[in-house]
């Protein structure tokens, strides 16, 4: 698949016994700089896949299928990595970096994990709740004040201009409203939509501004519909991010490293690049008009190497698969990852519970599946056409990286790539279906 920095454990057992021979068990890295292999051979445990009820045969087709997608010209690249019972039993890497350069992914490579940064801050959140800071129904007006007199998008005049009204009687937007994207907040994903032109003309999402100036911008800008109507995917967890920096008293990018990267040995994760990484960093492709792939380096392409004034609580974050699948080990574990706690198990179960109501279910059309608090929930896996188990909750980023934790399985998957356009659909699919076709026992 790609180049010889990287060992993909297929099978596992023959990397096992290399690293025995070298006496390096815990990691599946050659010639990777030392500081990385001892940060990520601390906490990640891996075992053959036999050992947790895993095919090693069977995972040879993910691996295949993960090739395809790279052979095919569907990806440049992709990064992945499998855990059952708290040890990985699967790593690839296939492809480029760019396709214009020679680099190889390798399990370490460097993503924009885009709104798997949402999590994220979903956990600090509930840290805070845990402290006492908030409660879920808390209106958000009681620390943000504008929120109180929001106004509310009803259509467009003959002039043009957005017509609104006020919040309806009664009408608050609550703590939990932001966390399950009921708020009635804008975003810039529609430029169709009157209020995303409104965000983008007043550049309410601006790095370079601070989440204090983000704040100050959104509630000029009116909702996109009433709290409590419906479901729109938003820039509620921009405000979570202000909100953690509001509660914790830290800068939000402070606060993510000191309490939640810090502690599981997230030690690429970021809001942004070190100049010493960037070569690790995969670039954005876009397929072509004639079939093939393009890099690109401007707008979501772009590479951030300063820490930004403003970061993106919904999708700030740089990120590796081994970084990522610490997070959703800590995730799975009920908020604990070797003998660090972030959360309490309750915490956890609350965050992957549905929290929305009928009315509100008629924006997600996502079939079988409901919102939490910073994820998507699986409530019918058979609806949903996918194999992974009621209960699966997952989340994944603009340019394809793709994560879900699936408790009745034991299980977490991290899957990175870097693309634009149909290929992410499909990776995300087939990894799903080749994933559960190699869970054969226990």
């Amino acid at each position: 698949m790609v180049g010889a920095t990287v060992i993909r454990w297929r099978p596992v057992v023959f990397v096992l016994a290399l690293l025995v021979a070298v006496g390096v068990v815990g990691t599946l890295f050659v010639d990777v700089a030392p500081q990385a292999v001892e940060a990520e051979a601390r906490d990640l445990e891996f075992t053959t896949p036999e050992d947790v009820g895993v095919s090693s045969e069977r995972l040879k087709r993910l691996d295949a299928g993960m090739q395809a997608m790279v052979d095919d010209g569907k990806l440049a690249g992709v990064a992945t990595m499998l855990a059952r019972h708290g040890k990985v039993v699967f790593t690839d890497a296939a492809g480029k970096l760019d396709i214009a350069k020679d680099a190889p992914v390798e399990l370490d490579s460097i993503f924009r994990i885009y709104s798997m940064t949402k999590p994220v801050v979903g956990v600090a959140m509930m840290m805070l709740y845990e402290e006492g800071k908030y409660q879920l129904n808390d209106p958000v007006s009681k620390f943000i004040p504008g929120f109180a007199d929001l106004e509310v998008y009803t259509g467009e005049g003959s002039d043009g201009m957005m017509e609104t009204e006020p919040l309806a009687r009664g009408r608050r937007i609550t703590m939990r409203d932001l966390m399950k994207h009921t708020a009635g907040l804008g975003y810039v994903l529609n430029p169709r939509h009157p209020v995303t032109r409104a965000f983008q003309q007043t550049a309410v999402l601006d790095a370079n501004a601070s989440l204090q100036t983000m704040v100050d911008k959104i509630v000029k800008v009116p909702l996109i519909a009433q709290p409590q109507t419906t479901w729109a995917y938003s820039s509620s967890v921009d405000v979570q991010g202000y909100l953690v920096e509001h509660l914790s008293g830290q800068p939000l990018a402070d606060f993510l490293q000191e309490q939640i990267f810090r502690p599981l040995g997230m030690v690429d994760t970021a809001f942004y690049v070190p100049v010493s990484k960037k070569d690790r960093v995969a670039s954005i492709h876009a397929p072509t008009r004639e079939g093939g792939l393009r890099p690109t380096y401007e707008g979501r392409g772009a590479l951030r190497t300063e820490p930004p004034a403003g970061p993106s609580g919904g999708g700030g974050l740089y990120g590796t698969a081994p970084d990522y699948i610490r997070f959703a080990q800590m995730l799975l574990n009920g908020g604990e990852l070797n003998g660090v706690r972030l959360l309490s198990p309750r915490s956890i179960e609350l965050m992957a519970s549905d929290h929305l109501t009928e009315e509100e279910k008629s924006g997600y059309r996502r079939p079988g599946q409901t919102w939490g608090l910073n994820f998507s929930v699986v409530t019918d896996a058979a609806a949903s056409g996918e194999a992974w188990s009621n209960g699966s909750f997952y989340w994944l980023g603009i340019a394809g990286t793709w994560f879900w934790v699936d408790p009745e399985e034991d299980l977490v998957f991290v899957g990175m790539i870097q693309a634009n356009g149909p290929a992410i659909n499909e990776v995300q699919q087939l990894s799903r279906s080749l994933v559960y076709q190699a869970v054969v026992g226990d």
